[in-house]
């Protein structure tokens, strides 16, 4: 017998347009598993199966309009169902129709491949769901790069030079200081202090929710066992039932340069081996110019080089610019445009040759920071049957599943951006997943921040990308120059800018260029997600006198109604 599907109830929503099926006729359902995704104004819904069965026939398409009562699909009764794994090598990801867990054996525990952000976070959550969860990690403290050689280390360094160069520019209110005195070894065991509060707090964690953690490295044996190399050399076989992948990257080590102690990736950059008089920052990203902040701010000379025409590339030029236009007193030379052609090391320190410059130049200590590659070559995924596109990066559906549909993979492994935040919020939708739930990854947009000084964060729709794809936008700018708590505070040069499509009236970007910009963005994300728009920002009272009331400001301005700048015709 077949039935017919229709739109159940969803609220007020009418005339909703479908953003996604996630069924094809042939394909067995079962109870609650989700059809089809509408786009509401404010969110994404998922559309239910409310019966099991085969889908007969699919009655929509994406970008239909649907409302309550509308037909989507008939249904017949489904015969038996079998399932088997795709042949190693093959491509795609999984049907995303298989929203319920795999087989569950007692004695097949979800396995977690890497102990960072994304993969502690889906060790956790899955454990929190009930499931039995054996977490790998292959060093010996879990946390991965960001809590152990990254994200944590560097802000404990970048929060020490913020406070000295803020005591320095405190001389022009009366307050003086002597020349500060750099402690190498007490600055190492601060940052070290940070890293180990962290990381002893997730060893905590794990044994509180039951995770079992194993040191080693694990590698694919096939779709439903891992061979792993434990800390003393031996091997254990572990089976698994689910397994997330969240194995993370690694520096990319330039290959026109020498094996010497003296040139140094971020990690290298983080044990402060010694302050340079000389520092070369390759790479003219987030991790160059936070590494560069940090050495500039302990008394290096610092120059930077970036094959791209501009720092920070893919940003705004005009945060890039209030950014440079700070840091020129403090940095050396700035190469745009230009690459490291060879490098050569001697007593008196690393001899680089760069395109374009006449001469070479000597460095004490060279940092390459030139980006990171995904670690998931390393782990036999072809014998699993999970693909991998060609820079290595595993290919994963909205629910995180590869084309192995019992393997998961979330954060840098699963493609970028390779940031931390990313990597546990997908690191939860696989978690969920896997443990039966109708999670998917339905996120508009991902923010992104660079922890320098000034900080740069942005979100969503930049104006560069607007121009480039030739979409119709609004843009409204607020000058930190008008707000009294910048001007206070020494920071008079930054900015708060907003985007807003034209059609639509819609927030759709922003940016913010000055301290504290990083605490602030998620402001403009949850207006972005919850669909926000001009008045919305601006009719919402922020506090008097903040940073953050700049971006209520920027809103206002768009309006045409602030009333703390010259006046001006409204942007949209």
């Amino acid at each position: 017998m077949i039935t017919e599907i229709r739109i159940p109830d969803i609220g007020d929503f009418a005339n909703v347009p479908v953003m996604e099926i996630l069924v094809k006729p042939g394909d067995d359902v079962t109870v609650d598993q989700t059809l089809l995704v509408l786009e509401s104004d404010k969110a994404t819904l998922d559309v239910p199966s409310p019966v099991a069965g085969r889908i007969d026939s699919v009655l929509v398409g994406p970008g239909a309009r649907v409302s309550k009562g509308t037909a989507i699909a008939t249904i017949a009764p489904s015969r038996e169902r079998t399932s088997t794994a795709p042949p190693a090598g093959s491509s795609g990801v999984a049907n995303e129709q298989d929203a319920s867990p795999a087989d569950q054996s007692p004695n097949q525990p979800l396995v977690v491949i890497g102990g960072g952000p994304g993969g502690y976070s889906a060790a956790f959550r899955a454990a929190d769901l009930g499931l039995d969860v054996m977490l790998i990690e292959r060093e010996a403290k879990l946390g991965g790069v960001c809590l152990n050689v990254g994200c944590i280390p560097s802000k404990a360094l970048l929060h020490v030079a913020a406070v000295k160069t803020e005591a320095e520019r405190l001389s022009i209110a009366g307050l003086r200081f002597g020349p500060a005195e750099i402690d190498l070894e007490r600055l190492r065991a601060f940052k070290d202090a940070t890293v180990n509060r962290l990381t002893a707090g997730l060893q905590h964690m794990a044994r509180q929710r039951g995770v079992s953690v194993i040191t080693g490295e694990a590698r694919f044996v096939d779709a439903h066992r891992l061979s792993i190399t434990l800390a003393d050399g031996r091997e254990q076989s572990v089976g698994f039932s689910q397994c997330i992948v969240a194995a993370g990257s690694m520096p990319v080590h330039l290959p026109v340069l020498p094996t010497d102690p003296r040139i140094v990736d971020s990690t290298g950059a983080l044990e402060l081996p010694f302050v340079p008089a000389r520092l070369l920052v390759i790479g003219g990203g987030i991790i160059g110019l936070e590494m560069a902040t940090v050495y500039a701010a302990l008394g290096s000379r610092v120059d930077i080089v970036e094959r791209a025409d501009s720092l920070l590339p893919g940003i705004d030029r005009d945060l890039v610019g209030i950014w440079q236009k700070e840091n020129v007193p403090r940095l050396g030379r700035i190469f745009l445009g230009c690459s490291v052609e060879s490098a050569e090391a001697g007593p008196a320190g690393i001899s680089v040759r760069l395109s374009g410059q006449d001469a070479p130049r000597t460095y004490d200590l060279v940092l390459q920071a030139a980006g990171r590659r995904p670690n998931g070559l390393t782990l036999g995924l072809e014998r699993a049957g999970v693909a991998t596109d060609p820079r290595g990066f595993i290919t994963v559906d909205r629910r995180m599943r590869s084309s192995s549909p019992q393997i998961f993979a979330i954060g840098d492994v699963a493609g970028e951006p390779m940031l931390a935040h990313k990597a546990v919020h997908e690191g939860h939708i696989a978690a969920e997943v896997a443990a039966g739930h109708l999670s998917a990854f339905d996120a508009t947009v991902i923010p992104g921040v660079a922890y320098t000084d000034p900080e740069i964060a942005w979100v969503g729709v930049s104006e560069t990308r607007a121009q480039e794809s030739l979409r119709s936008v609004s843009v409204a700018k607020f000058p930190w120059s008008a707000s009294g708590r910048a001007v206070a505070n020494g920071a008079a040069f930054g900015m708060t800018k907003l985007l807003f499509d034209r059609e639509s009236g819609r927030v759709i970007g922003g940016a913010i260029v000055g301290p504290n910009a990083g605490d602030m963005i998620g402001e403009l994300c949850l207006a972005i997600e919850m669909g926000a728009d001009a008045r919305d920002i601006g009719h919402t009272i922020h506090p008097h006198p903040t940073l953050g009331e700049t971006i209520g400001l920027a809103a206002e301005a768009a309006e045409g109604r602030c009333t703390d700048l010259p006046p001006t015709a409204r942007t949209r």
